[in-house]
């Protein structure tokens, strides 16, 4: 028999199985693991290593509207009461807030991951008055809260949204056997991938002007966009994409065969991020980085030694650090690609995010 019913609250299967699948084979060992989110094309690998699906349509990650609110909390407030499970693990903002308040009204143990605030919480107006007070019902009786990065940390704090017990992980963390060391490419091609979901406040926008100015003076480059559009940018991608300024390749599941290619990951995001998977998998693979001074980010970075760092917004001196990075040889691109993947072993191995889960769960 198990030993425990842990049940996972989240909104994405895709984020759930590349960042969690360790966590969720781990506790297999010894639970029974529920995961409850919305349908995708993922939920067939969290089968496949054991988890048992529950649907959750209800939840609309990008909606507002009051009354589907109310309905998933209804709803989980009802999934609570059916499956009584002991353990609740939640990640990201609606899970974090109705499957927190659905927990503490039924007394069940609950574990929160702020993945990161999202632009709710990040500019200062109604919403982020509204998105605090809706946290800190969510919050108030989490046996632990795991933050992502210091900033968010203490945010959550001087608001007055964790009142308990908090800690801080480093990230998801990387699966540095998953994501191994590549040999760094040789030849004359520079290869550059930016990898995110197509929107404006990943820096899209900047990644494609550098794009275009770039390849004008250095022909031998060549811009890779990975991801799918989650904002209006299909027709703009497949404009570039048909002139050869870039190279879309849409959603990509193998993305090993992609860093394989690649020279350096270009991260130019704004968007509150809790810490970059993106920029993890690459310095795991053994690639330089370029990315904003931003939290969530500065935090993989040392610039001028894995990696440059530039400000958010700025495609002049994102131009101008992409030619600081092709005016290096080919061997002090890889040795800067090497301290990044000595980085993530040292601080962001995704054992350590298990491990203090595991240690939690215990409790």
């Amino acid at each position: 028999m198990p030993d425990m019913k842990i049940l996972i609250l989240a909104n994405n299967d895709v984020g759930l199985y590349k960042f969690r699948k360790e966590l969720i084979i781990e506790l297999l060992q010894e639970h029974e693991v529920f995961v409850c989110l919305p349908k995708g094309e993922y939920i067939n690998k969290l089968k496949k290593i054991g988890a048992k699906y529950i649907p959750c349509e209800l939840l609309d990650r990008h909606g507002t509207n009051p009354v589907k609110e109310i309905r998933l909390l209804n709803y989980y407030n009802r999934l609570l009461k059916k499956l009584k499970p002991d353990k609740v693990l939640t990640y990201t903002i609606k899970p974090n807030v109705y499957g927190g308040m659905a927990c503490a009204l039924k007394g069940i143990p609950y574990i929160v991951n702020i993945t990161g605030l999202g632009t709710a919480l990040e500019n200062a107006g109604i919403m982020q008055k509204i998105t605090l007070m809706l946290y800190r019902a969510g919050i108030r009786k989490a046996q632990m809260v795991f933050f992502q990065n210091r900033e968010n940390q203490k945010f959550m704090i001087s608001n007055g949204v964790v009142k308990g017990r908090y800690d801080l992980l480093p990230g998801s963390g990387v699966n540095l056997e998953e994501y191994r060391v590549l040999k760094y490419p040789e030849g004359k091609e520079i290869h550059f991938l930016f990898i995110a979901r197509v929107m404006k406040e990943k820096g899209i926008d900047q990644y494609l002007k550098a794009a275009q100015i770039i390849r004008k003076k250095y022909p031998d480059t060549r811009f890779h966009v990975c991801g799918a559009c989650e904002q209006d940018y299909k027709g703009i991608l497949d404009k570039l994409h048909n002139e050869g300024v870039i190279i879309y390749h849409g959603l990509v599941d193998d993305m090993i065969a992609m860093q394989e290619i690649s020279s350096c990951t270009i991260h130019p995001t704004y968007y509150p991020e809790g810490l970059s998977n993106v920029l993890l998998e690459s310095c795991a693979c053994g690639r330089p980085i370029i990315t904003t001074n931003r939290s969530g980010c500065r935090e993989i970075v040392d610039d001028g030694i894995n990696g440059f760092v530039v400000k958010e917004k700025d495609t002049k001196e994102l131009v101008s650090v992409i030619e600081k990075f092709l005016a290096l040889s080919n061997e002090e691109r890889r040795k800067m690609g090497m301290a990044g993947r000595g980085k993530v072993e040292r601080e962001f191995d995704r054992k350590i995010v298990v491990e203090k889960y595991i240690r939690e769960i215990r409790i």
